[in-house]
Parts: C-alpha cells; sequence; structure tokens
C-alpha cells in the first residue's frame, strides 16, 4: 500500500485551496486571519505540552477545539459553496469563556498594579498567547472590514484574550510563584 504524501505542491505558486474549493493567493487578509488563529491554537499546544495547572488543561483543550472552528469559519468564505454545518463560533462559546474566566478569578488575589509578562513557562506562554490572540482578532477585524460576513469571532478572540491573562495569573498563582509586576 503506497504512503499517502503530506506534500500537494498545489500551493508552489503562492496560492491556496480555500474551504469552499476556490483558490486564493497566500498573501490575502483571509489567510493572514485564520494563519494567526492557527498560529495561537498551535502556541496553546506548547503551554499543554509545559504541563499547566491542572485546572487549566481542560479549558486549554477546548479553546483549542474552538480555535478550529474559527478556522474552518475563516477559511471558508460565505456564499454558495460554503458547506452546511460548517463548524463556526457561536454567543455560546464566548459565554464559556465568560464562565471559564469567573471562576478562575474567583480563586485569585485582586489585581493592584499591572502584571509583567512572566512567572512558570506556562505562563509566561500563556502570555505570548494573549498577545497572538490580540493579533488574530487584529487580523479579523481587517477581513471583515473589506469582506463582511456575520461572526462572534471577534468578541470570542477579544473575551479570549482575556481569558489567556486569567489563565497566565491562575497559572503562577497555583504554582506559588509571585507574579512579576510594573511598577515595582
Amino acid at each position: 500500500m503506497a504512503a499517502s504524501r503530506i506534500y500537494t505542491r498545489a500551493g508552489d505558486d503562492g496560492a491556496t485551496r480555500l474551504g469552499d474549493g476556490t483558490r486564493t493567493a497566500k498573501s490575502t487578509l483571509r489567510l493572514d486571519a485564520y494563519g494567526t488563529v492557527d498560529e495561537l491554537n498551535t502556541l496553546l499546544g506548547v503551554v499543554l505540552a509545559a504541563q499547566p495547572a491542572p485546572a487549566l488543561r481542560k479549558p486549554l483543550g477546548q479553546v483549542q477545539r474552538d480555535l478550529f472552528s474559527a478556522g474552518a469559519e475563516l477559511s471558508t468564505p460565505p456564499g454558495p459553496r460554503r458547506p452546511a454545518g460548517l463548524p463556526c463560533i457561536r454567543p455560546r462559546h464566548v459565554a464559556a469563556l465568560e464562565k471559564t474566566i469567573d471562576h478562575l478569578d474567583a480563586d485569585l488575589p485582586p489585581l493592584t498594579s499591572f502584571i509583567l509578562p512572566g512567572g512558570t513557562p506556562a505562563a509566561a506562554a500563556l502570555h505570548v498567547a494573549r498577545t497572538v490572540c490580540r493579533r488574530a482578532e487584529r487580523a479579523v477585524v481587517r477581513l471583515l472590514e473589506t469582506q463582511p460576513f456575520e461572526t462572534h469571532l471577534i468578541a470570542y478572540l477579544n473575551r479570549l484574550s482575556d481569558a489567556l491573562f486569567v489563565f497566565a495569573r491562575y497559572e503562577n498563582h497555583a504554582a506559588g510563584v509571585t507574579e512579576p509586576t510594573w511598577p515595582t
């Protein structure tokens, strides 16, 4: 039995196939948006590999699944060729993030100064993920400014950056690591 190849050479001309079967340049806003969401998802894999606090593992796994749905949504332009039942971010995803934020934040000491990125390796990676999340949010906003479609993804990414901040604080708190602050 012949092994399948991971490479197709189809993108060697600088174009790629979208979820609806059309081809587009790899330099488009759509590719930037879902590529940045993919980068964020990959970074959360790094966080999980760093063995964060057990209370963070299930929410991080759910966020990874949500981001995969976001990538499907972004990689498939709206229109007649868009498959029915395509996974998309819904208001329930935003509400679930809010519930998780509230639950974890209840265990944290109140903020009295700005938190600098750092602490445990998982917390530091969560802070990096937060900044990548903000970049993904900006990329999605740029896409929607030129190619509007109904989506809850901006609200989700906005809330996710808050969640990642709380996750980083929770990770440091659970590990007994004092968060670096500014001013000192």
